[in-house]
C-alpha cells in the first residue's frame, strides 16, 4: 500500500510469472488493492506481484525488432485500437499506426535502437510502449518474439522469425538484405480471436 500512495493511483496489479493478464487489475484506492493483491497472490504461486503505475487513456503501441551485432531494425510499429492496458494477446491492433506524430515514432524509433543495442539482444525484440500527453513511456522490453510477429510477416511479407533464427545463428542483417523497416501498402488490421466454445453459455 505504501508503494502505490507513493506512485500514485491508479496502479496495475499483476502476478510475475502468469500468462495471458491473468489477475491482472486496476486498482484505484486502497481497499481496491488490497481485493486485487489477494487475487493474484491466490495465481502467482509464491512468485512476485507487480504494483506498476497505471497511466490512464494513454493509448498503445507494439513494437517488433530485428537486432544484430551491427543494428537494430524495426520490423513493424503496430498501434492498438483500445487504450493502453488491455492485454497485446487480448487487444485490436493496426499496422502501420494511424495515430502517431512523426514526433512520437522518431522517439519510438531512438528508443528502440537504443534498448535493442544496451540489452545487447540477437534476434527479436518486443517493445511496448504508451503514449499520453506528448510522453513516450516504455511499459515493457521483451527479448523475443511476440504474437505479433506473425502478423508483421504477413503484413510486411518479411519472413521475420526466419531472419530472427538465421541472426541468432550467427547472420548479419545486412547480409540477410534487412536493413531497413519495411514498407507496407494500405493498413492491416489484427484482431483477437476468442475461443467461445470454451466459455460456457456463449
Amino acid at each position: 500500500l505504501a508503494l502505490a500512495n507513493r506512485i500514485g493511483y491508479p496502479v496495475l496489479v499483476r502476478p510475475s510469472f502468469v500468462l495471458g493478464g491473468r489477475a491482472m487489475a486496476i486498482a484505484y484506492r486502497d481497499e481496491s488493492l488490497r481485493h486485487f493483491l489477494t487475487k493474484a497472490t491466490a495465481v502467482a504461486g509464491g512468485n512476485d506481484i507487480l504494483v506498476d503505475q497505471f497511466i490512464e487513456d494513454a493509448f498503445e503501441v507494439d513494437v517488433d525488432a530485428l537486432v544484430d551485432e551491427e543494428r537494430v531494425v524495426i520490423a513493424g510499429v503496430m498501434q492498438h485500437i483500445e487504450e493502453a492496458g488491455i492485454h497485446s494477446g487480448d487487444s485490436a491492433c493496426v499496422l502501420p499506426p494511424y495515430k502517431i506524430s512523426l514526433y512520437h515514432m522518431s522517439i519510438i524509433e531512438e528508443f528502440t535502437e537504443r534498448l535493442g543495442k544496451a540489452l545487447n539482444v540477437r534476434g527479436l525484440m518486443n517493445i511496448q510502449y504508451a503514449i499520453k500527453d506528448d510522453i513516450v513511456y516504455v511499459i515493457e522490453v521483451n527479448p523475443r518474439a511476440s504474437r505479433t510477429v506473425p502478423f508483421v510477416s504477413k503484413a510486411t511479407g518479411v519472413p521475420v522469425a526466419k531472419l530472427a533464427a538465421k541472426v541468432q545463428a550467427g547472420a548479419l542483417l545486412a547480409d540477410l538484405g534487412f536493413t531497413e523497416t519495411p514498407r507496407v501498402d494500405g493498413f492491416f488490421v489484427k484482431e483477437v480471436v476468442l475461443p467461445f466454445n470454451k466459455l460456457p453459455g456463449s
